[in-house]
């Protein structure tokens, strides 16, 4: 059982929270309370066989008084302080000023204090992610803007016909019998309009479990549950009783051209065959797509749904709006557009036919780093005069190599990257709600 060099300390202080006397703890221990006061004041060793005996005695865990116990624990606090040190803009200097180097000792000491700071700090992240979905509901959602529109309509209205009626005393009985039958439509719209709108928003509740307000997200939402996987075998069959159980028309048809299109991918690189060639080739979808001859956005398609990747992608049309999200961890996806300008799939975007390559850190998520991987292609449904197609996808893979790393966000409304000469709008974690 390794022991840290704070290993005293720790028993002195599990000692003490008991109430318990040094010389009673030797005496169970088997061991003279001078011995134990050398131990406690780490000024003398102490072998695994006495401490054993020291966790009897104090009738504590002995995993609590060896390393490596808290390994997570210790990781998890390097990454606050480092998530810490960006969001205030310290330097490097500022960091060690906050003793981060010392992280082990405050672990071994303050176990629970540790634990409340990472809890915290889970619940920030959770918070800004629920932020970040709501302000892209707000600012992008169609079906919102349409409904606060209808509201204001009908306000407007109201507020009219109520003014024609009060300024006008002597107004004839046919025309105030006009205006209040106006006014009584206008007020049931107006009524209609809000119930409509309160029920929308509360559809929307539970944003990290639910979150469906587009049939785009309902689809997404499907694949969610199925662990983003579509074995090869379904993929045949169709999942046509699945697809049915979609709430919305749009969804079921998103649905289906989602299983076509990837029946077509099994069908070009067989699920045995595509994972001997991952095996041979590794995650590279340029040259799994030469190995098979197919495009690669197909190959990055499939590489999306092998579960030991852990991989992410996202799809854009020539407009730049995302038309497929998966989201890998450490990476988070923006619900309705808006993403960050400096991703690679916008670059890729720009230059069909030529892979863009980078090694990316996401700005908030600590020391996690991925490979990202973008390709766009280009394509004339209805021949050379008609339109130029182009759509692009992003391969989003966990990255622990070395290297140049590229700092991104996922949209400017919630990043907290500074200094980006890419920012279209301040963000709301720096400056407040505006």
């Amino acid at each position: 059982m390794p022991l840290s060099a704070l290993t005293g300390t720790k028993l002195r202080d599990l000692r003490l929270a008991q109430g318990l006397k040094q010389a009673d703890a030797a005496q169970r221990a088997g061991i003279s309370a001078s011995y134990l006061n050398l131990i406690e004041h780490n000024r003398r060793k102490v072998t695994p066989e006495v401490l054993e005996r020291l966790a009897d005695a104090l009738a504590i865990d002995r995993a609590a008084l060896a390393d490596g116990g808290n390994a997570a624990l210790i990781e998890d606090l390097r990454a606050v302080a480092a998530r810490g040190a960006a969001q205030a803009e310290l330097s490097r200097a500022d960091l060690a000023r906050a003793e981060v180097a010392r992280v082990e000792d405050f672990v071994d000491r303050f176990p629970g204090w540790a634990r409340l700071l990472v809890a915290l700090e889970t619940r920030t992240l959770s918070l800004e992610r629920a932020v970040e979905a709501l302000n892209d509901r707000m600012t992008h959602d169609p079906h919102l803007s349409a409904s606060l529109h209808e509201l204001l309509s009908s306000l407007s209205a109201v507020r009219a016909t109520a003014a024609i009626l009060a300024e006008t005393p002597d107004l004839e009985p046919e025309w105030a019998a006009r205006f209040h039958h106006n006014l009584h439509q206008d007020s049931e719209r107006l009524a209609a309009g809000a119930e409509a709108l309160v029920g929308f928003l509360d559809a929307g509740r539970g944003i990290e479990e639910q979150g469906i307000a587009t049939p785009q997200e309902e689809v997404e939402d499907w694949l969610r549950s199925r662990g983003w996987a579509i074995s090869d075998t379904e993929l045949a069959t169709g999942l046509g009783a699945e697809i049915a159980q979609l709430a919305s028309a749009v969804a079921r048809s998103l649905a289906a051209d989602l299983v076509a299109r990837g029946r077509a991918d099994a069908q070009a690189m067989p699920e045995d065959a595509f994972s001997t060639a991952l095996a041979s080739l590794g995650p590279d979808p340029m040259a799994l797509a030469e190995f098979f001859g197919i495009s690669p956005l197909a190959v990055m398609r499939r590489l999306a749904g092998v579960a030991d990747l852990q991989a992410g992608l996202v799809t854009c049309d020539a407009s730049g709006t995302m038309t497929f999200r998966k989201p890998a961890a450490g990476f988070p996806l923006p619900r309705f557009g808006s993403a960050c300008p400096l991703w690679p799939l916008y670059a890729a975007l720009g230059r069909p036919m030529q892979a863009v390559e980078a090694r990316v850190q996401m700005a908030g998520q600590g020391d996690r780093r991925h490979r990202v991987i973008a390709w766009a292609e280009t394509r004339h449904p209805h021949g050379l005069r008609g339109p130029e197609l182009r759509e692009a996808s992003m391969l989003i893979l966990p990255d622990d190599g070395s290297g140049p790393i590229r700092p991104v966000g996922s949209s400017c409304r919630v990043c907290v990257q500074v200094d980006c000469p890419a920012r279209r709008e301040p963000s709301i974690l720096f400056e407040g709600v505006r």
